[in-house]
């Protein structure tokens, strides 16, 4: 049985030094992100998106303000890392995050239109990189330094990691 927490299975790079094409392909990931949330929580109601992943888990709606939250952040250290050299950035709390107002409050319709917004400026980032830029690094202070290969990389499994968990939720539940 699949761990309902990686049901794609964990984030792994074999190598830092990405191809071209491997870089685009991500970078479509990227672009394609919001889209496949937005289809996997599609006629979803208010009890499905209260609905944890898994038991423990966050709920639908979590998991949805959390990729905003996340994805944001995110963007925002490829800018420092090209803006700055080796900046290291400031982490934050996903669990605490997740239990502030703003996520009950806000339609994850908010949340859904901030990642197209956000995703199609990643995407326009990334596709207009050289080489040299993608070697750029960041200083994370629990994860080490990142460059924006691994970063590019980390992303694109990221919000196929959180999509997942829904259409695995929806599968085991029958929401079709």
């Amino acid at each position: 049985m699949t761990d309902p927490r990686y049901p794609i299975g964990q984030f792994q790079l074999a190598n830092e030094n990405l191809s071209a094409d491997e870089r685009a392909q991500l970078i479509t990931q990227i672009a394609a992100a919001p889209a496949g949330l937005r289809a996997a929580v599609a006629g979803l109601n208010d009890a499905q998106l209260d609905t944890p992943y898994r038991e423990g888990g966050w709920t639908v709606r979590q998991l949805v303000h959390h990729v905003a939250d996340s994805h944001m952040n995110g963007y925002i250290r490829v800018k420092l890392a090209l803006a700055e050299d080796v900046p290291t950035i400031k982490p934050y709390d996903e669990n605490v995050w997740v239990k502030l107002g703003d996520t009950p409050a806000t339609p994850i319709e908010t949340s859904l239109n901030l990642l197209d917004a956000l995703h199609e400026r990643w995407a326009n980032l990334f596709r207009s990189l050289t080489p040299a830029e993608f070697a750029r690094t960041f200083r994370h202070p629990e994860l080490g330094t990142l460059s924006l290969n691994k970063q590019l990389a980390l992303y694109a499994w990221h919000g196929r990691h959180h999509t997942a968990h829904v259409t695995a939720l929806r599968e085991r539940m029958g929401w079709h």
